[in-house]
């Protein structure tokens, strides 16, 4: 057995016996544990033992919640969730949760976004959009408490993007358009209004509701008047007027034919 794994084993025995051991002192045998549980983690990371290791760290922060030491149980998870990732998604993500959960109990909105976001990448990259979808929104909320919008709208357009590939494209085009009306007031934000109300645009052709994209087209000039000088607006009108043209050609060739039948 390697090294590594062989003190990893005997740490963790300690700390397990430092847990179970009737003694008066209580607190001093669970910070104890919390640090040995740690060194143990860190032999068996050492050997590549990557469940185990991410096991341990979860136990280490166990103990430092008992102690109420957030700061120390959030940096126990942060290490098992980095352990897990090479192993295990369900660990990392029971890991990431925990620290979102801790981060927002002390107020520290922006940091469990930031590992509420990192969830949902895990997620989109094994291919579970509707759990990564669900994780960005949950992170737009707490980056909005936290007050930093540029970081709202990232998490925003990510979620959006989700609903196109889960083809819930009313949601998304809901997203887009709110997000232009939002950038419209902001000298850095306004720039991007156009590839917002593309990306709905887009979305509404794809739904091929004819009706809703000319009623689009006329909403998108009443948010922003420049926008029917751009292409992102003339790569939208083309294919809608192609294809009504196509329809009405298609309709008037039925028609002809029809007749022909009657004569």
């Amino acid at each position: 057995m390697d090294d590594h794994m062989v003190k990893g084993h005997i740490l963790a025995k300690k700390a397990e016996n430092k847990l179970h051991a009737c003694c008066p002192l209580f607190g001093a045998k669970v910070e104890d544990a919390a640090l040995l549980f740690h060194k143990s983690a860190t032999s068996f990371k050492l050997a590549k033992s990557w469940d185990k290791a991410g096991s341990l760290f979860v136990e280490s922060s166990a103990c430092h919640i008992k102690l109420g030491n957030k700061h120390d149980a959030v940096n126990a998870y942060i290490e098992g969730a980095r352990c897990y990732k090479k192993t295990s998604l369900q660990g990392a993500v029971f890991c990431l949760n925990k620290v979102v959960t801790i981060y927002e109990e002390l107020g520290r909105h922006i940091m469990a976004a930031k590992y509420s976001k990192e969830i949902g990448d895990l997620c989109e990259l094994n291919k579970n959009i509707d759990c990564a979808r669900l994780h960005y929104e949950r992170a737009a909320e707490l980056f909005e408490i936290g007050d930093a919008a540029t970081s709202v709208i990232q998490c925003k357009l990510k979620v959006a993007q989700f609903f196109v590939q889960l083809q819930q494209y009313q949601k998304a085009i809901k997203i887009y358009e709110d997000i232009a009306r939002q950038s419209l007031n902001s000298n850095l934000l306004k720039y991007g209004v156009r590839v917002h109300l593309l990306n709905s645009g887009l979305c509404q052709l794809v739904k091929g509701d004819f009706v809703a994209i000319s009623n689009s087209l006329e909403l998108y000039q009443d948010l922003d008047p420049t926008f029917s000088t751009t292409r992102e607006y003339k790569f939208l009108a083309e294919p809608w007027k192609s294809t009504l043209l196509l329809r009405v050609k298609n309709v008037l060739k039925e028609k002809e034919m029809q007749e022909d039948d009657l004569t």
